[in-house]
Protein backbone atom coordinates (compact mmCIF):
# COMPACT_ATOMS: atom_id res chain seq x y z
CA UNK A 1 0.00 0.00 0.00
CA UNK A 2 1.46 3.57 -0.91
CA UNK A 3 0.75 6.77 -0.68
CA UNK A 4 -2.16 8.36 1.97
CA UNK A 5 -5.56 6.97 1.60
CA UNK A 6 -8.15 8.73 0.15
CA UNK A 7 -10.22 10.42 3.26
CA UNK A 8 -13.58 9.59 1.11
CA UNK A 9 -13.07 6.27 0.88
CA UNK A 10 -12.37 6.20 4.83
CA UNK A 11 -15.47 8.27 5.66
CA UNK A 12 -17.71 5.97 3.42
CA UNK A 13 -15.88 3.21 4.94
CA UNK A 14 -17.26 4.52 8.39
CA UNK A 15 -20.54 5.03 7.75
CA UNK A 16 -21.02 1.64 6.47
CA UNK A 17 -19.20 0.11 9.37
CA UNK A 18 -21.80 1.66 11.58
CA UNK A 19 -25.02 1.65 9.82
CA UNK A 20 -24.67 -2.12 8.89
CA UNK A 21 -25.32 -1.59 4.86
CA UNK A 22 -24.54 0.11 1.74
CA UNK A 23 -28.02 1.55 1.38
CA UNK A 24 -28.58 2.91 5.02
CA UNK A 25 -24.43 4.32 4.61
CA UNK A 26 -25.91 6.13 1.27
CA UNK A 27 -28.81 8.08 2.96
CA UNK A 28 -26.11 9.11 5.53
CA UNK A 29 -24.01 10.27 3.21
CA UNK A 30 -26.59 11.42 0.35
CA UNK A 31 -25.06 9.30 -1.86
CA UNK A 32 -26.15 5.99 -4.27
CA UNK A 33 -26.04 3.15 -3.15
CA UNK A 34 -23.96 1.83 -6.15
CA UNK A 35 -21.55 4.67 -6.16
CA UNK A 36 -21.27 3.49 -1.74
CA UNK A 37 -20.39 -0.34 -3.48
CA UNK A 38 -17.30 1.30 -5.59
CA UNK A 39 -16.18 3.23 -2.86
CA UNK A 40 -16.19 -0.12 -0.77
CA UNK A 41 -14.95 -2.24 -3.66
CA UNK A 42 -11.83 0.51 -4.04
CA UNK A 43 -10.94 0.76 -0.81
CA UNK A 44 -10.64 -2.88 -0.29
CA UNK A 45 -9.02 -3.11 -3.47
CA UNK A 46 -6.64 -0.51 -2.06
CA UNK A 47 -6.29 -2.24 1.13
CA UNK A 48 -5.64 -5.84 -0.47
CA UNK A 49 -8.13 -7.17 2.04
CA UNK A 50 -12.30 -7.58 2.04
CA UNK A 51 -13.59 -5.32 4.56
CA UNK A 52 -17.07 -7.12 4.63
CA UNK A 53 -19.02 -9.76 4.17
CA UNK A 54 -22.02 -9.36 1.95
CA UNK A 55 -25.08 -10.48 3.47
CA UNK A 56 -28.62 -11.36 2.05
CA UNK A 57 -29.71 -7.92 4.42
CA UNK A 58 -26.93 -5.61 5.17
CA UNK A 59 -23.22 -6.66 5.88
CA UNK A 60 -20.66 -7.81 8.27
CA UNK A 61 -17.90 -6.07 9.06
CA UNK A 62 -14.70 -8.23 9.18
CA UNK A 63 -11.89 -8.12 11.71
CA UNK A 64 -9.55 -6.09 9.54
CA UNK A 65 -12.84 -3.43 9.09
CA UNK A 66 -13.40 -3.25 13.33
CA UNK A 67 -9.59 -2.37 13.55
CA UNK A 68 -9.47 0.02 10.77
CA UNK A 69 -13.08 1.63 11.67
CA UNK A 70 -11.47 2.12 15.58
CA UNK A 71 -8.45 3.96 13.90
CA UNK A 72 -10.12 5.91 11.57
CA UNK A 73 -13.07 7.15 13.50
CA UNK A 74 -11.52 9.59 16.13
CA UNK A 75 -10.03 11.65 13.75
CA UNK A 76 -12.58 11.44 10.96
CA UNK A 77 -15.24 12.62 13.87
CA UNK A 78 -12.98 15.73 14.57
CA UNK A 79 -12.67 17.14 10.77
CA UNK A 80 -16.50 16.56 10.49
CA UNK A 81 -16.83 18.30 13.66
CA UNK A 82 -14.84 21.41 12.04
CA UNK A 83 -16.37 20.43 8.60
CA UNK A 84 -19.83 21.00 10.28
CA UNK A 85 -19.14 24.17 12.34
CA UNK A 86 -17.88 25.79 9.57
CA UNK A 87 -20.94 24.84 7.20
CA UNK A 88 -23.75 26.02 10.02
CA UNK A 89 -22.05 28.43 11.40
CA UNK A 90 -20.21 28.62 15.03
CA UNK A 91 -23.29 30.03 16.79
CA UNK A 92 -25.31 27.21 15.96
CA UNK A 93 -26.61 24.78 19.17
CA UNK A 94 -25.23 21.41 19.36
CA UNK A 95 -28.18 18.73 19.33
CA UNK A 96 -28.07 16.86 22.68
CA UNK A 97 -27.29 13.28 22.40
CA UNK A 98 -29.88 11.09 24.26
CA UNK A 99 -28.74 8.32 26.19
CA UNK A 100 -30.49 5.60 28.04
CA UNK A 101 -29.70 2.07 29.64
CA UNK A 102 -29.54 0.83 32.93
CA UNK A 103 -28.81 3.22 36.26
CA UNK A 104 -25.83 1.54 37.20
CA UNK A 105 -24.19 1.27 34.24
CA UNK A 106 -25.03 4.76 33.13
CA UNK A 107 -23.90 6.41 36.60
CA UNK A 108 -20.48 3.98 37.25
CA UNK A 109 -19.44 3.73 33.98
CA UNK A 110 -20.78 5.67 31.22
CA UNK A 111 -21.11 9.04 32.64
CA UNK A 112 -17.47 9.42 34.17
CA UNK A 113 -16.33 8.60 30.62
CA UNK A 114 -18.07 10.66 29.32
CA UNK A 115 -17.28 13.37 31.02
CA UNK A 116 -14.64 14.92 29.33
CA UNK A 117 -16.97 15.65 26.01
CA UNK A 118 -18.93 18.31 28.06
CA UNK A 119 -16.00 20.28 27.70
CA UNK A 120 -16.16 19.77 23.78
CA UNK A 121 -19.83 20.75 24.06
CA UNK A 122 -21.10 18.17 23.98
CA UNK A 123 -24.58 17.97 25.43
CA UNK A 124 -25.74 14.61 27.15
CA UNK A 125 -29.72 13.79 27.99
CA UNK A 126 -29.52 10.66 30.10
CA UNK A 127 -32.47 7.97 30.69
CA UNK A 128 -32.66 4.92 32.61
CA UNK A 129 -34.79 2.19 31.98
CA UNK A 130 -34.86 -1.86 31.11
CA UNK A 131 -33.28 -2.67 28.16
CA UNK A 132 -36.58 -4.02 26.20
CA UNK A 133 -38.38 -0.55 26.83
CA UNK A 134 -35.41 1.01 26.43
CA UNK A 135 -34.43 -0.59 22.48
CA UNK A 136 -38.64 0.37 21.77
CA UNK A 137 -37.45 3.67 22.53
CA UNK A 138 -34.20 3.41 20.47
CA UNK A 139 -36.96 2.41 17.61
CA UNK A 140 -39.00 4.87 18.24
CA UNK A 141 -36.94 7.56 17.78
CA UNK A 142 -36.68 8.25 21.55
CA UNK A 143 -33.20 7.86 22.68
CA UNK A 144 -29.86 8.16 20.24
CA UNK A 145 -28.22 5.20 21.88
CA UNK A 146 -28.92 2.56 24.16
CA UNK A 147 -26.82 0.60 26.20
CA UNK A 148 -28.14 -2.67 26.59
CA UNK A 149 -28.06 -6.21 28.60
CA UNK A 150 -28.82 -8.78 25.38
CA UNK A 151 -28.35 -8.19 21.95
CA UNK A 152 -31.14 -6.28 19.89
CA UNK A 153 -32.77 -8.79 16.85
CA UNK A 154 -33.30 -7.86 13.36
CA UNK A 155 -31.40 -5.08 11.47
CA UNK A 156 -33.25 -1.43 12.00
CA UNK A 157 -30.52 -1.70 15.29
CA UNK A 158 -26.88 -1.90 15.09
CA UNK A 159 -25.08 -2.90 18.42
CA UNK A 160 -21.46 -3.37 19.52
CA UNK A 161 -20.26 -5.69 22.12
CA UNK A 162 -19.07 -3.36 24.73
CA UNK A 163 -18.40 -5.14 28.16
CA UNK A 164 -18.73 -7.86 29.42
CA UNK A 165 -20.38 -8.48 33.20
CA UNK A 166 -18.81 -11.47 35.72
CA UNK A 167 -21.40 -12.24 38.58
CA UNK A 168 -20.61 -13.05 41.62
CA UNK A 169 -23.03 -14.29 44.57
CA UNK A 170 -21.82 -12.20 47.72
CA UNK A 171 -22.72 -11.19 50.78
CA UNK A 172 -21.31 -9.28 54.24
CA UNK A 173 -18.93 -11.28 56.26
CA UNK A 174 -21.47 -11.54 59.40
CA UNK A 175 -23.32 -14.14 56.53
CA UNK A 176 -20.28 -15.51 55.42
CA UNK A 177 -19.55 -16.73 58.90
CA UNK A 178 -22.40 -18.10 59.60
CA UNK A 179 -22.73 -20.16 56.60
CA UNK A 180 -19.03 -21.00 56.67
CA UNK A 181 -16.33 -21.34 54.84
CA UNK A 182 -16.37 -23.51 51.34
CA UNK A 183 -20.09 -25.22 52.29
CA UNK A 184 -21.04 -23.53 49.43
CA UNK A 185 -18.61 -25.42 47.17
CA UNK A 186 -19.36 -28.36 48.40
CA UNK A 187 -22.94 -28.07 49.49
CA UNK A 188 -24.10 -25.67 46.58
CA UNK A 189 -27.69 -23.74 47.45
CA UNK A 190 -28.01 -26.45 50.44
CA UNK A 191 -25.94 -24.19 52.56
CA UNK A 192 -27.63 -21.20 52.05
CA UNK A 193 -30.65 -21.91 52.94
CA UNK A 194 -32.27 -19.52 55.39
CA UNK A 195 -30.23 -16.66 54.26
CA UNK A 196 -32.44 -13.83 52.92
CA UNK A 197 -32.17 -13.30 49.47
CA UNK A 198 -32.07 -9.43 48.25
CA UNK A 199 -32.75 -8.82 44.30
CA UNK A 200 -33.55 -5.62 41.89
CA UNK A 201 -36.68 -7.34 40.81
CA UNK A 202 -39.57 -9.86 41.71
CA UNK A 203 -38.65 -12.76 39.43
CA UNK A 204 -35.05 -12.74 40.39
CA UNK A 205 -33.25 -12.70 36.97
CA UNK A 206 -29.79 -12.35 37.86
CA UNK A 207 -29.52 -14.87 40.74
CA UNK A 208 -32.10 -16.97 38.56
CA UNK A 209 -29.81 -17.33 36.46
CA UNK A 210 -26.42 -17.77 38.56
CA UNK A 211 -28.45 -20.72 40.15
CA UNK A 212 -28.83 -22.55 36.56
CA UNK A 213 -25.42 -21.76 34.89
CA UNK A 214 -23.66 -22.83 38.25
CA UNK A 215 -25.62 -24.76 40.73
CA UNK A 216 -27.82 -26.86 37.70
CA UNK A 217 -30.88 -25.93 39.35
CA UNK A 218 -34.28 -23.66 39.69
CA UNK A 219 -33.67 -20.91 42.52
CA UNK A 220 -37.22 -21.31 44.12
CA UNK A 221 -36.19 -19.06 47.15
CA UNK A 222 -38.82 -15.18 47.61
CA UNK A 223 -36.68 -12.16 47.85
CA UNK A 224 -36.76 -10.76 51.17
CA UNK A 225 -36.19 -7.09 49.74
CA UNK A 226 -36.74 -6.39 45.98
CA UNK A 227 -35.09 -2.76 44.82
CA UNK A 228 -34.87 -1.43 41.55
CA UNK A 229 -31.40 -0.42 41.25
CA UNK A 230 -28.46 -2.61 41.71
CA UNK A 231 -26.93 0.43 43.26
CA UNK A 232 -29.51 -0.36 46.17
CA UNK A 233 -28.99 -3.84 46.62
CA UNK A 234 -25.80 -3.48 47.12
CA UNK A 235 -26.17 -1.10 49.58
CA UNK A 236 -28.78 -3.27 51.46
CA UNK A 237 -26.16 -6.29 51.30
CA UNK A 238 -23.30 -4.64 52.10
CA UNK A 239 -25.54 -3.32 55.43
CA UNK A 240 -26.29 -7.71 56.62
CA UNK A 241 -29.22 -7.76 54.92
CA UNK A 242 -28.57 -10.72 53.00
CA UNK A 243 -26.77 -12.30 49.93
CA UNK A 244 -27.28 -11.44 46.23
CA UNK A 245 -25.69 -11.92 42.68
CA UNK A 246 -24.15 -8.97 41.40
CA UNK A 247 -21.61 -7.89 38.22
CA UNK A 248 -18.21 -7.81 39.64
CA UNK A 249 -17.69 -4.17 38.57
CA UNK A 250 -20.32 -3.12 40.94
CA UNK A 251 -19.07 -4.52 43.69
CA UNK A 252 -15.27 -4.59 43.55
CA UNK A 253 -14.65 -2.02 46.03
CA UNK A 254 -16.39 -3.63 48.78
CA UNK A 255 -14.82 -6.69 47.88
CA UNK A 256 -11.50 -5.65 48.03
CA UNK A 257 -11.75 -3.47 51.06
CA UNK A 258 -13.79 -6.96 52.52
CA UNK A 259 -17.36 -5.11 53.16
CA UNK A 260 -18.47 -8.19 51.18
CA UNK A 261 -17.41 -11.75 50.53
CA UNK A 262 -17.85 -13.84 47.68
CA UNK A 263 -19.72 -17.08 49.08
CA UNK A 264 -18.44 -19.30 46.22
CA UNK A 265 -15.77 -18.92 43.40
CA UNK A 266 -17.14 -21.21 40.03
CA UNK A 267 -15.17 -22.45 37.99
CA UNK A 268 -16.82 -20.77 34.85
CA UNK A 269 -18.55 -18.11 36.58
CA UNK A 270 -22.37 -16.16 34.71
CA UNK A 271 -21.16 -13.60 32.23
CA UNK A 272 -23.47 -11.53 30.24
CA UNK A 273 -22.41 -9.17 27.71
CA UNK A 274 -23.63 -5.88 27.08
CA UNK A 275 -24.06 -3.99 24.00
CA UNK A 276 -24.25 0.03 22.62
CA UNK A 277 -27.21 -0.10 20.49
CA UNK A 278 -27.86 3.04 17.41
CA UNK A 279 -30.34 3.17 15.05
CA UNK A 280 -29.42 1.33 11.69
CA UNK A 281 -28.92 3.53 8.44
CA UNK A 282 -30.05 6.95 9.81
CA UNK A 283 -28.27 10.09 9.53
CA UNK A 284 -26.81 11.09 12.80
CA UNK A 285 -24.93 14.54 13.94
CA UNK A 286 -21.15 14.40 14.74
CA UNK A 287 -21.87 14.82 18.76
CA UNK A 288 -23.87 11.12 18.77
CA UNK A 289 -20.96 9.74 17.01
CA UNK A 290 -18.44 11.48 18.87
CA UNK A 291 -20.57 9.76 22.48
CA UNK A 292 -20.63 6.47 20.34
CA UNK A 293 -17.13 5.75 19.64
CA UNK A 294 -15.71 7.26 23.16
CA UNK A 295 -17.79 4.66 25.19
CA UNK A 296 -16.33 1.81 22.70
CA UNK A 297 -13.09 3.03 23.37
CA UNK A 298 -13.36 3.90 27.19
CA UNK A 299 -15.39 -0.06 27.32
CA UNK A 300 -11.92 -1.88 26.55
CA UNK A 301 -10.81 -0.77 30.37
CA UNK A 302 -14.60 -1.51 31.76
Amino acid sequence: MRGPLDLTLLRTFLAVHRAGSFTGAARVLGLSQPTVTTQIRALERRLGRALFERLPRGVAATPIADDLAIRVAEPLDALAEVTDRDRFGAGTPAEPVHLAGPAEILCLRALPALAPLIERGVLLRITPGLTDDLLDGLRAGRHDLVLATTRPRGRTLAAVPLMDEEFVLVAAPRWAERIGPDRVAAEGPAALRGVPLVSYAEDLPIARRYWRHVFGTRLTERAAITVPDLRGVLTAVVAGAGLTVLPRYLCAAELASGALVPLLIPDDPPINTGYLVRRAGTADHPHLTLVHDHLVRAARTW
